[in-house]
C-alpha cells in the first residue's frame, strides 16, 4: 500500500501588493485583443493613449504602495511566501520602470507610424517587459529574480528586430538573444553555487544565514561572480559591454530609448538588491570586483565614445560608462551609496530617453540618418530641439544646474565617505573626457552650416531627394526636421525634469534617500 502523502500547501497571494505588475499585464492582454480586431491608424494613435493611460495607472498603484510601507520609512511587506518584498527600494523601481513606459509610449507612436509598422504589438511587448523589471525590483529571492530577467528581456528581444525590413535590426536582435543567453546561463550557473553554499535562494534567508554561519571554500565567491556577470550584461558593464553598441545602433530608435533607461534600471534593481541586502556582510570578497567593473565601464565608455561618428553609438558608449557611475554607489556600500545611485537611475531615464527622441526625430525614416552630419545646422532648423538635446547632453556631461551633475555629484562623495578616495578621482577624470564627445555634438549642431551637397550620400534618405536641373540631376537638400506631436510631449517632459531636479532637487533626493532601506 501506498503511504498517504502530504497535501500541498499553495502559498497566499496577496494580489494588492503585485497591482503594478497586474495593471501593466492585464493593459498588454486587453490591447493584444484589441490590437486583433483594429490595425488602422486611430488603433495605432489609441494604442499610445492607452499605453501611457496604463503605466501612468501602474504608477499611481504604487504610490499606494508607499503609503503602505511607510513612505518608505524602513517598512516593508512580505507577500507570496516570502518571495515577495514591497519596500520603498521597490517602489522606487516601479515609478522608474512606469515613468519609461509612458516616455517610451510617447517616442514610439510617432516612429511607428513614419516606419509603417504595427502599434498595438509593441506597447504589448514594452508593457510586459516592464512587468519583468517591476517582478525583479520587488524579488526577494533568486529563482524570481531569473523569473522576472527572463520576461524582461524575450520582450526586448523581440523589440530589438521589431523593424523587420531593416537588417540592422535584425542583426541587433540576434546578438542580443544569443549573448543574452549566455548571461542568463551565467546567472542561472550563479543561482545554483549560491543555493549550494547557503541552502536557500531566498535574500533574507541568505543574509541570516551569512550573518551566523562562517561558509569557506570558493562556491560562494563563485556564486556571487557568476550573479554578477549575468546581471552585469543587463547593466552593460565592462567588459560584459560588447553587445551594447551593435544592439544600441541596430534596435528601433525607441527601443533603444525604452532599453537605456528600463533594462538598465531592472538590472541594478537587482544587483543592489542582492549584494547590499543579501551578501552585505561579505563586502570584502565583491567590494574589489565593483571597484575593477566601475573603473574599467567609466574609462572603457568615456575612451571610446569619443572616437565615434555615429550618434547612436555614442550614447552607447555613453551608457557604458554611466553604468560605471552607478556602480560607484554600490561599490561604497553605504545608504549614502544606495541613495545616489538611485538618484543617478531615475535622472538618468528622463535623460536617455529624452536624448534617444531627439535621435530618432533626427534620424528620419528607416534611422538612416544618425552620423554627426545630420545634426549639422540643427540649432537653425528647429532651435528648440537643439536646445533641449544640448541640455541633455550637458546634464550627461555633469554640468551644473542639471539632474545629472547633482547625481554624478551624489555617487563620488559616497565614494569619498567611504575613502574610495582612488575612484573618485578616476570618476572625476572620466567626466572630463566624456565632457569631449557631448561638447562636440554640440558644436555641431550651433556652429556647423546646414548641409546641402551635391550627389546622395550614404545618409540620405529618400525624402530628401529632389530632382534639379536640366539634366536631372539629384541633388540632396537637408528638408525641415518634422517633430512628431506625441516625441515633443515626451521631450519636453524630460528637459522639465532635467532642469527642475537640477535646480530643486530636495523632493527627488528624499524619495531616493527614503528608498534605500533594503530587506536584510
Amino acid at each position: 500500500m501506498i503511504g498517504q502523502l502530504d497535501p500541498i500547501v499553495l502559498p497566499h497571494v496577496e494580489w494588492s501588493l503585485l497591482s503594478p505588475e497586474l495593471i501593466l499585464i492585464g493593459g498588454a492582454l486587453a490591447l493584444l485583443v484589441a490590437g486583433t480586431f483594429r490595425r488602422d491608424r486611430a488603433m495605432a494613435a489609441s494604442a499610445c493613449v492607452f499605453t501611457v493611460a496604463v503605466a501612468v495607472a501602474a504608477l499611481v498603484a504604487s504610490w499606494g504602495l508607499w503609503g503602505d510601507v511607510g513612505g518608505g520609512a524602513g517598512g516593508a511587506r512580505l507577500a507570496v511566501a516570502d518571495a515577495v518584498v514591497v519596500d520603498g527600494f521597490a517602489i522606487f523601481f516601479t515609478v522608474v520602470i512606469c515613468v519609461s513606459v509612458a516616455l517610451g509610449a510617447l517616442l514610439a507612436h510617432g516612429y511607428l507610424r513614419q516606419e509603417k509598422l504595427e502599434a498595438p504589438s509593441f506597447y504589448v511587448l514594452m508593457m510586459l517587459s516592464a512587468s519583468g523589471g517591476i517582478l525583479m525590483a520587488k524579488a526577494n529571492d533568486l529563482i524570481l529574480i531569473f523569473l522576472g530577467l527572463e520576461i524582461l528581456s524575450i520582450a526586448l528581444y523581440v523589440l530589438a528586430g521589431y523593424h523587420q525590413r531593416r537588417e540592422q535590426s535584425r542583426e541587433a536582435a540576434i546578438k542580443y538573444f544569443v549573448l543574452g543567453s549566455f548571461s542568463s546561463a551565467f546567472f542561472l550557473y550563479g543561482v545554483a553555487l549560491t543555493y549550494g553554499s547557503t541552502g536557500s535562494t531566498n535574500l533574507g534567508f541568505i543574509a541570516e544565514f551569512l550573518s551566523t554561519q562562517t561558509v569557506t571554500g570558493g562556491v560562494l565567491l563563485g556564486g556571487f561572480a557568476l550573479l554578477l556577470v549575468g546581471l552585469g550584461f543587463k547593466v552593460a558593464a565592462v567588459p560584459f559591454h560588447m553587445w551594447t553598441p551593435d544592439v544600441y545602433q541596430g534596435s528601433p530608435t525607441p527601443v533603444t530609448g525604452f532599453m537605456a533607461a528600463a533594462a538598465k534600471a531592472a538590472g541594478f534593481a537587482a544587483l543592489l538588491r542582492i549584494f547590499f541586502s543579501a551578501f552585505g556582510t561579505e563586502q570584502l570578497d565583491w567590494k574589489p570586483i565593483v571597484w575593477v567593473l566601475a573603473v574599467l565601464s567609466m574609462v572603457v565608455g568615456s575612451t571610446l565614445a569619443v572616437v565615434q561618428t555615429d550618434v547612436k553609438r555614442m550614447l552607447a558608449y555613453s551608457s557604458i560608462s554611466h553604468a560605471g557611475y552607478i556602480l560607484i554607489g554600490l561599490q561604497a556600500a553605504n545608504d549614502r551609496g544606495i541613495a545616489g545611485s538611485l538618484f543617478y537611475l531615475l535622472a538618468y531615464a528622463f535623460l536617455i530617453a529624452g536624448s534617444f527622441a531627439v535621435v530618432a526625430i533626427v534620424s528620419r525614416r528607416g534611422d538612416l540618418r544618425t552620423g554627426l552630419d545630420a545634426y549639422r545646422g540643427l540649432s537653425r532648423d528647429r532651435p528648440a530641439l537643439a536646445f533641449a538635446f544640448t541640455v541633455f547632453l550637458l546634464a550627461q556631461a555633469g554640468v551644473p544646474f542639471t539632474s545629472g551633475f547633482l547625481a554624478k555629484f551624489y555617487v563620488i562623495s559616497a565614494a569619498v565617505e567611504a575613502r574610495s578616495y582612488a575612484i573618485a578621482v578616476i570618476a572625476m577624470l572620466a567626466s572630463v573626457v566624456a565632457a569631449f564627445f557631448y561638447l562636440r555634438l554640440i558644436v555641431v549642431m550651433y556652429m556647423a552650416e546646414n548641409q546641402t551637397m551635391a550627389g546622395v550620400g550614404p545618409e540620405t534618405s529618400t525624402g530628401d531627394i529632389e530632382s534639379a536641373g536640366e539634366g536631372g540631376v539629384a541633388t540632396a537638400v537637408m528638408t525641415r526636421v518634422h517633430v512628431p506631436v506625441a516625441a515633443a510631449v515626451a521631450i519636453g517632459i524630460c528637459l522639465a525634469f532635467t532642469i527642475g531636479a537640477g535646480l530643486l532637487p530636495q523632493p527627488v533626493i528624499d524619495f531616493a534617500r527614503h528608498a534605500t532601506i533594503l530587506r536584510l
